[in-house]
């Protein structure tokens, strides 16, 4: 057997301690408190989804009403793609909780996406932007579920919104291309997506964590990876249809 290194040594140590203190003085605010610890993508050492979710039912457990603690699990069930059970337990949280967080209302609207209940989903964007207008991720993921109900020129229009404050956003740039490609602008798209492409270049890891908060901060370069994949895509899928030559890439 290999021996533990520093590192493993200090976060055994530290799992100890949070099992001996919480054991000790029981307290549904503490156990959240290591539950958000462990899942937070900024702190690389200590990131640990099933042990943040073993703490957020912790705090369940001792108060059923601990806010965001469902709110948490949600985040972890959708992570996994386990949609329904990710929507059941964000449900609770809006049941539970007497002053929901706005970010409940995206979590949900995120679930429905991906669950294709695309009209459910649009109804929880609008009410997240309301309560946090000013919020790229918001505007995107709204946009993208109105492009998948149909609705490409309501995207459109949110995603403009969005680049008023964020102009050099690759995730809304690549979400107006294809809102673009879907009314039949395809120059627009062609030109938006290669736009995305050159900023999705310039992203780094710690951008990309931020977007992504919950996710696992060794996967940041892969995520990077993705969404440019998926913009060269774009690229390609409109130059067919402009009949222009896709080499023109960043």
């Amino acid at each position: 057997m290999l021996p533990l290194t520093l590192s493993e040594i200090h976060l055994g140590a530290t799992r100890a301690w949070e099992n001996t203190v919480l054991s000790l003085n029981p307290s549904a605010e503490r156990a959240y408190a290591y539950g958000v610890v462990h899942f937070s993508s900024s702190q690389r050492d200590a990131y640990d989804i099933d042990r943040a979710e073993y703490f957020f039912r912790r705090a369940i457990a001792l108060n059923n009403r601990q806010p965001l603690a469902y709110h948490q699990l949600a985040r972890i069930a959708f992570l996994r793609g386990e949609f329904s059970q990710a929507m059941t337990y964000i449900n609770n949280e809006l049941f539970l909780n007497p002053e929901p967080s706005p970010s409940s209302y995206y979590m949900r609207g995120l679930i429905r996406g991906y669950m294709g209940d695309y009209p459910e989903a649009v109804t929880d964007y609008q009410m997240y932007l309301t309560r946090k207008p000013a919020n790229w991720a918001g505007f995107n993921d709204f946009a993208w579920v109105l492009v998948k109900d149909n609705r490409p020129a309501e995207a459109w229009e949110i995603v403009l919104h969005g680049l008023a404050s964020y102009p050099t956003n690759p995730w809304l740039l690549n979400t107006g291309a294809i809102a673009s490609y879907e009314l039949g602008e395809t120059e627009r798209a062609r030109s938006m997506a290669l736009d995305a492409a050159r900023f999705a270049l310039a992203l780094s890891e710690k951008d990309w964590l931020v977007a992504y908060p919950g996710n696992d901060p060794a996967v940041a370069q892969e995520g990077i990876s993705t969404l440019y994949t998926a913009i060269m895509q774009n690229i390609h899928r409109a130059s067919v249809v402009t009949a222009t030559p896709a080499t023109q890439t960043p």
